[in-house]
This record gives structure tokens, sequence and C-alpha cells, in this order.
């Protein structure tokens, strides 16, 4: 048995028959061919698949796509108008805030997510909300220096 799901990737709509079951990573990465989210842990503890859902970081890997029928989804491949980068995106780049990029789309999505709430981050109020995204390269400094440069940024 199929469902029929719309759901809004990018600013695209796309409407599609998904069984079930169908977790959101694998409707964006197998279905779209998006394959900037990472499918790392398949259990939430690492981050590698975060999206924003409605302008919220969740854990593709944990929403099924039925559940994200009628919800504007965007992942790394969205976040910038193509041919630029976001300012998150030049941050992490200039700040060395990557070292493989496994976790980085959904480091930076995350990280999207924690600068609309709160626009000039602490060290601290970074690290908090960042702690359901892993990163096994990096001591998290640079990820911590890049999200606060991204924020100065933005409200530049």
């Amino acid at each position: 048995m199929k469902l029929p799901v719309s759901i809004s990737v990018n600013g695209s709509v796309h409407a599609h028959e998904v069984e079930p079951r169908l977790l959101l990573v694998h409707f964006l990465r197998e279905t779209l061919g998006l394959t900037g989210t990472n499918v790392g842990c398949d259990t939430s503890q690492c981050g590698a698949c975060t999206v924003l859902m409605d302008g919220k970081a969740v854990k593709s890997c944990t929403v099924l796509a039925v559940q994200a029928d009628g919800s504007a989804v965007t992942t790394i491949e969205g976040l910038a108008p193509a041919g630029k980068l976001h300012p998150l995106q030049e941050a992490f780049w200039e700040k060395h805030g990557l070292q493989c990029g496994y976790c980085t789309p959904g480091m930076i999505l995350a990280a999207s997510d924690l600068l609309r709430q709160t626009p000039q981050p602490s060290e601290a109020e970074v690290r908090h909300g960042l702690d359901g995204n892993m990163c096994r390269c990096t001591g998290y400094q640079n990820i911590v220096a890049a999200v606060q440069d991204a924020a100065t940024r933005m409200r530049a």
C-alpha cells in the first residue's frame, strides 16, 4: 500500500506515492536524489540527517515521509540560492569547521535553526544548540567559531 504525499523541498513541490514506512531521509536521497542529507546512525543520535522542516531542525531519520506531507523541507542543497553559499557555509569553510564533511550538512542546518532562535549566541549556547549533532573529526571549537562568525555575518 502506498500513500500520496506532497512535500515542498527547497521551494519545489514534490508529489509522490510512498510506502507508509519510508523515512524522510530516504525520500530525500532516493526519491528526489538529494544526497546532501546523510544517513549516519539511523537512530537519531548523530544528526547527520538533520534538515529543516517548516523552519525547524529535525532529524530526518526519525520522520516518516508521510509525516512531512504538506510541510516545507529545506536541505543543504536549498539553503542558499543556486551558485551562492549561505553565510553558515562560508563561515564553516573559512573557519575550518569541517574536515571530512560528513556531519557538515546536518551541523549547518541545525546551526541555521539555532541562529533563527538565537541570532547572537554565546559559545555555550552554540554548544548546547548543536548538542544533538556529532562530529568525529573535529574538536568542535572550529564549528563553534564558524557558527558565531556566521551569526555576525547574518546580522550585518
